[in-house]
């Protein structure tokens, strides 16, 4: 099965919060709201400011993304 790199994803234990679930490597769940990420794979390399800056750029990839999704339910609510 082919997945979405990026998930939303919210929990009704967590009613307040909304999540970002990255299914590739390096995967994570990002808490939107808290601005917390649960890392679910070790990140591994060399370098480990090489490391950190790619795990930094994924979680802005994340955040960017959720941005727009969020944009496109809102331009579908004003079109109704």
């Amino acid at each position: 099965m082919k997945l979405p790199k990026f998930l939303l994803a919210d929990n009704s234990d967590f009613p307040e919060d909304l999540f970002v679930v990255h299914t590739e490597y390096p995967r994570f769940i990002l808490n939107v709201e808290e601005e917390d990420v649960e890392w679910l794979d070790d990140l591994e390399g060399d370098d480990e400011e090489t490391v950190a800056n790619e795990a930094t750029k994924v979680v802005e990839e994340a955040f960017k993304w959720c941005d727009e999704e969020l944009a496109k339910y809102d331009d579908e609510e004003d079109e109704e």
